[in-house]
């Protein structure tokens, strides 16, 4: 195959505050012959996800940070173009981390073989992709069963959506947090919550104490902030928390004082655990067994919010900061 040339962004410094497009920048890439055992791959979807905001930061966390002036990384499909690897042949289709560039050549290590036959596969980067895979993993977390009653926070993006029909298909009460009016339709209509408010047409507590008066089981935390603190409230007597995200304080230029009611953990006896979806990767198969067949049984939508072009990615990342996504934020390259 001839040489090709494509783009690739990279992290051009370090944000401070919500990131702008003076923190990226474009490269232009030529390939390289492949050598044995490797792949050349075309992304045709790459996700944008909020957890990248953290790897933009100098320091250690539970993911590499981000090197300047390097490709950024990320959840990508795409099709096998050239293949000198016996296991993987042009025409397959596959999954990576290898997101934010157009094409990219690996090894079969770096990917995963997934079906053409879904539709449309992007999916395979929200309600069939890791994703999904953290929204269902949160619910067995902490053993979500039929009765409890869920409150999700940020519930109209793409773990949230996610966790909110998981948790109906369990027999759930689910009630959803998001941020304007457009969005609590949606969580209603298109997802089958029970219940869903606005956070920002007034308190929080409030609001959770008039859809659950006698309390929740289970929160979903994907806001942190007061959305926490509220939870912590109406939580019942052995109530259990997924802290799976707090996407309130990513851009926060310095922490932010925690909750003043962490002490109803002790009162309450409630379970806080952390959730971060890799540690679940030995489980993918029993994930893309139970939710890939309710995906084709037509029980799970995937919903998402489309920007086209890798010209559009940065847009389409710093858009989630300011809610411009409902479901999945993914950008389509090809």
């Amino acid at each position: 195959m001839s040489k090709l040339t494509y783009r690739e962004i990279c992290l051009a410094s370090r944000p401070s505050g919500i990131p702008t497009a003076a923190n990226f920048k474009v490269l232009w890439t030529a390939s390289e012959p492949l050598r044995d055992q490797e792949v050349l791959v075309r992304n045709l979807f790459m996700s944008v996800d909020p957890y990248m905001r953290g790897r933009m930061n100098e320091g250690k966390s539970y993911v590499p940070p981000f090197e300047i002036d390097k490709p950024l990384e990320g959840g990508a499909v795409g099709d096998v173009i050239e293949s000198r690897a016996p296991e993987v042949k042009p025409g397959d289709v596959v999954i990576s981390n290898l997101g934010w560039r157009e094409y990219f050549t690996a090894s079969p290590k770096d990917l995963h073989l997934v079906s053409r036959d879904i539709h449309p596969l992007s999916a395979y980067l929200g309600a069939l992709g890791m994703t999904g895979m953290t929204a269902w993993a949160g619910l067995n977390l902490v053993h979500v069963k039929a009765g409890d009653v869920i409150f999700i926070s940020g519930a109209a993006g793409a773990v949230g959506n996610v966790a909110g029909q998981l948790a109906k298909l369990r027999g759930c009460r689910v009630i959803g947090s998001a941020g304007s009016a457009e969005k609590v339709r949606f969580l209603r209509e298109e997802c089958g919550f029970d219940a869903a408010f606005n956070y920002k047409a007034g308190s929080v507590l409030g609001q959770l104490n008039r859809e659950a008066p006698d309390g929740i089981d289970v929160y979903f935390d994907n806001v942190g902030g007061e959305t926490l603190e509220a939870a912590l409230t109406a939580l019942r007597l052995h109530g259990r928390i997924i802290a799976c995200g707090s996407i309130s304080g990513y851009n926060a230029e310095k922490p932010r004082p925690g909750p003043s009611n962490l002490f109803n953990i002790i009162t309450k006896r409630l379970t806080m655990k952390g959730l971060i979806v890799s540690d679940w990767l030995d489980r993918r198969a029993e994930f893309e067994k139970e939710v890939g067949g309710y995906f084709q049984a037509g029980q799970l939508k995937n919903h998402e919010t489309v920007e086209k072009g890798i010209d559009q990615a940065v847009g389409a990342f710093i858009g989630l900061f300011q809610g411009r996504n409902v479901g999945k934020m993914v950008v389509e390259l090809a």
